[in-house]
């Protein structure tokens, strides 16, 4: 089971770490119980976008949004919020800067998500 404090600790130690991210600012966290929690995650990126991780566990199901805004508009996201069953990926999505809503590789575990969603802003942004 996931602890609040270690994956907070994971989530911004990865965004710190990240040669993306300028700051990394807590914004909010609500530790429900053990076994359920929220928490949102802002990082200020070097070329000036905002991207901001949104995680709630609960008990062994993690529903997530990764998002990157530009001039406090959302341009791409990331989650698995369960309104495109018709995806292969389903819940998983990805919402493209087009507009598309496309299938997503993301599968629910911020150790494996975040550093591939970290990945793509690096070969897209740079």
């Amino acid at each position: 089971m996931i602890t609040f404090a270690d994956l907070l600790s994971f989530v911004t130690t990865t965004l710190q770490t990240s040669p993306l991210c300028e700051y990394v600012r807590i914004v909010e966290t609500h530790p429900f119980s053990k076994g359920q929690f929220a928490l949102k995650v802002r990082a200020k990126l070097i070329e000036g976008s905002m991207f901001q991780v949104h995680l709630y566990y609960n008990k062994d199901h993690i529903d997530y949004a990764y998002q990157l805004v530009q001039n406090e508009e959302p341009v791409l996201r990331w989650d698995n919020k369960e309104h495109f069953p018709t995806l292969l990926s389903y819940p998983h999505h990805f919402h493209a800067p087009s507009g598309l809503v496309e299938a997503s590789s993301l599968t629910g575990n911020p150790i494996n998500d975040l550093p591939f969603v970290l990945d793509y802003l690096a070969s897209t942004l740079g």
